[in-house]
């Protein structure tokens, strides 16, 4: 058997192939609530075969999403419109994940076809957070404010209490998003920390928020469950993270408890310009972390081809893939990868109802 359609194990969840539906904002929530959309836009992904849907980047408060449209668990009553989801997931074979996020200086911005810039308070924004009071930049213009350790504390505990929903409403993997210049990534990169106090500064500081909010989630997600977390492991940018300082985190990370690093890069700034773009860039990135931390990885970041997606897996640089574009594009793209490999499993990709007609 090809190895993108052997299960894949961690702790005691099972994934019936390697494929994973990597998180994608959609903006379509009202309040956070996950609406019909959301079921359609998970569902087909399900029923087109992929081991593991994970719900976009979903806010643990209100002022940590990025757009008013944001998904969001702050609340109790959001716990059945995403079990919902969840149940359906789980019906139709796949593994049901939530990224959990708070989207730090990057929060109250429009809907990416509504400008993709910051919302003043007056058009249904808000006042955003982060570690100093440092603006993004570019359309980004908002100055947050600089967290006290009392917002520190308060930001932590809504991580915790909406894991403890997301396992209310069914979920058996869990993400933390520690990437992308959003808050977490905020803390770690130099960039955007310029604190003084025992969260700015040096490696330990800068990665103290991570740590210490993995830690207190990893304190109410059961051990049965995977715990992974999304971590942006460079910046790209001279004086930002770097790869060797990853590493280390991931090796702190996993001995707190981390089941898999999901391996993502930049967006702290928006002036990132080394990226060396390209198919599947990323993925000699996650085969060292997979060594040097020792760590089951994953990665998304062009992958779109099935045989890219396979020899990634065969040459043991990640255990799982993530796709994202590829999957909005062809929601049957794991049906289909499997007839291009070969492999024997193809039919049993499809539901009934439609593997009867394709047969």
């Amino acid at each position: 058997m090809t190895k993108l359609y052997e299960k894949l194990t961690l702790k005691d969840v099972t994934l019936r192939n390697r494929i994973a539906v990597s998180p994608m904002c959609q903006y379509s929530s009202v309040d956070g609530f996950p609406t019909d959309w959301h079921l359609v836009h998970l569902g087909s992904r399900a029923i087109g075969g992929a081991g593991l849907v994970v719900v976009e980047a979903t806010a643990v408060s209100p002022e940590g999403r990025i757009s008013p449209g944001d998904s969001g668990i702050y609340t109790d009553d959001h716990v059945e419109p995403f079990a919902r989801i969840t149940r359906f997931l789980k019906e139709h074979g796949s593994v049901a994940g939530i990224q959990l996020a708070h989207a730090g200086r990057k929060a109250s911005a429009s809907r990416p076809w509504e400008g993709d810039k910051h919302l003043g308070n007056d058009e249904g924004g808000w006042d955003t957070i982060a570690p100093s009071p440092i603006a993004f930049g570019d359309k980004l213009s908002k100055h947050p404010k600089e967290m006290t350790l009392h917002d520190i504390e308060r930001v932590k505990g809504d991580f915790v209490r909406a894991a403890e929903r997301a396992l209310a409403a069914g979920f058996n993997f869990l993400e933390i998003h520690f990437a992308h210049g959003y808050l977490a990534h905020e803390f770690y990169s130099p960039l955007s920390n310029k604190r003084t106090d025992a969260y700015g500064g040096n490696f330990e500081n800068r990665t103290r928020f991570l740590l210490e909010t993995f830690a207190a989630v990893r304190q109410v997600w059961p051990e049965r469950f995977p715990l992974t977390a999304r971590l942006s492991v460079t910046d790209w940018i001279d004086g930002g993270v770097t790869i060797e300082q990853s590493i280390e985190l991931t090796r702190q990370l996993k001995s707190a408890g981390l089941d898999m690093l999901d391996v993502s890069h930049g967006f702290v700034t928006p002036d990132i310009d080394r990226v060396p773009w390209g198919p599947g860039f990323m993925i000699p990135i996650a085969g060292r972390i997979r060594k040097e931390a020792d760590i089951p990885t994953t990665t998304s970041w062009s992958i779109t081809e099935s045989q890219q997606a396979e020899d990634a897996l065969q040459q043991n640089q990640v255990d799982m893939v993530m796709l994202g574009r590829e999957l909005l594009r062809d929601p049957y793209w794991p049906y289909h990868a499997a007839a291009e490999l070969g492999a024997e499993v193809s039919s049993d990709l499809l539901p009934v109802q439609y593997a009867r007609a394709v047969d």
